[in-house]
């Protein structure tokens, strides 16, 4: 049986050699919660091992950062630093990788002034809208990953000492991850290969609409436009370089339509949006376009990020992911999109990914308006996927075929 150390070593590695995929000579960006110092200096070690030339971190502080909402005027949230756009725009531009480690307190912000979280939103958005182009139409590689933290292995495990509830955390990560396999590395190589299986099938259909149903009250079709490509697991940069964006992953995506999505939706689990919870809402939408909502928990959050920019009220993502998969199957609420989204059917509020649609990543605005490329300054995924959610495609001969039967793939 694998020690502790040895699977944080081997975790340190695929995010390294799978996720990022490291080049020689390559700079290595990594975002992370000071609480992570040990696993960033892991990272860094097997970055360097295989020809990084350079490993910079960027740390953040819960306990500064709540100080600082508690505390600052509003302006100082409605100014996004320009050196530190400009600077990520720079290791963009040449080449860098860029590693998130996504874990965040679910409720850090409770309670601070919704219009201070609003603010801040919005000119961190505006501010890193170049530097997130060359994410989102892979120009560069990039990885999201996570690791436990105190506050948020708590809020997971309520019942437990802090202790135990941070290495129960540890232990289910590394499951999600496929770390406690033999070889993690040929473990992720044959997933990805069966998520491929996945997108042949839809790719080939070129389906023109979806009709998600459930008994929780979903009843909604999502236009598919014309040349829309079915991603996921991993994928390649304009460069050649292959890397998987989310570890875990067991989604594959594509983007809708702008605006041929209508009927209503109904949220499956909570989403972690800026450090406050939003829970059990419902959308509907006409045209794209969200004309109604209601939310038990965080309506105003929902609210303020629906205002984000008129690109906001509509979608950006379609991802299907089967009920049961490995994080459904845990019964954990993780409180954390990356895992949350990777146990569930999801949306996306905001921008889609050009790279989902035919020629998308050489489209300027207007191609992509033309083309039913949503555009906005966010993209926040939530979860819609239900024990009997059933999907049915229609292709644009006006075959129907169903693609989820009681929440899992039907082929």
């Amino acid at each position: 049986m694998k020690s502790f150390e040895n699977m944080l070593e081997e975790y340190a590695q695929l995010a390294v050699k799978t996720g990022i995929n490291i080049q020689k000579g390559q700079t290595l960006i990594i975002n992370s919660p000071i609480e992570a110092a040990d696993f960033v200096r892991l990272v860094a070690k097997y970055a360097y091992e295989e020809g990084a030339k350079e490993v910079h971190v960027e740390w953040n502080d819960e306990s500064l950062t709540r100080m600082k909402y508690d505390h600052a005027p509003i302006e100082v949230f409605e100014n996004f630093p320009k050196w530190k756009a400009d600077g990520f725009e720079e290791f963009a531009e040449n080449g860098a990788g860029f590693l998130s480690i996504a874990a965040s307190n679910p409720e850090l912000l409770k309670g601070v002034d919704p219009r201070k979280i609003a603010a801040s939103n919005k000119s961190s958005s505006k501010a890193m809208e170049k530097f997130r182009e060359y994410t989102m139409n892979n120009h560069v590689s990039w990885c999201v990953i996570s690791i436990p933290t105190k506050d948020w292995a708590v809020k997971v495990f309520p019942e437990m000492s802090e202790e135990k509830a941070l290495n129960t955390l540890w232990k289910t990560i590394f499951k999600t991850v496929r770390i406690d396999k033999e070889d993690p590395i040929k473990a992720w190589n044959e997933h990805l290969d069966n998520l491929n299986k996945k997108l042949e099938f839809l790719n080939k259909k070129k389906f023109k609409n979806l009709h998600y149903t459930s008994s929780n009250g979903t009843d909604l079709i999502v236009e598919l436009p014309k040349g829309h490509i079915w991603a996921g697991g991993g994928d390649y940069t304009t460069k050649d370089i292959f890397f998987v964006a989310n570890m875990p992953t067991e989604e594959v995506f594509t983007l809708p339509k702008k605006t041929g999505v209508n009927g209503t939706v109904v949220s499956t689990k909570p989403l972690n949006y800026s450090g406050n919870l939003i829970d059990n809402f419902k959308l509907t939408f006409k045209d794209g376009k969200v004309i109604d909502f209601e939310a038990e928990k965080g309506y105003e959050t929902l609210k303020n990020l629906l205002e984000t920019d008129e690109g906001a009220k509509y979608l950006g993502e379609v991802a299907l992911v089967p009920y049961d998969s490995p994080i459904s199957n845990s019964n954990i609420l993780f409180y954390n999109t990356l895992f949350d989204e990777n146990a569930s059917c999801h949306l996306a509020f905001g921008m889609a990914y050009p790279t989902c649609i035919e020629g998308g990543s050489k489209m300027d605005d207007k191609g992509k308006e033309a083309h039913g490329v949503n555009s906005s300054l966010v993209h926040v995924d939530f979860m819609v996927g239900a024990k009997d959610l059933n999907i049915v495609g229609e292709t644009q001969e006006c075959e129907k075929f169903q693609i989820f039967k009681n929440g899992n793939w039907a082929f």
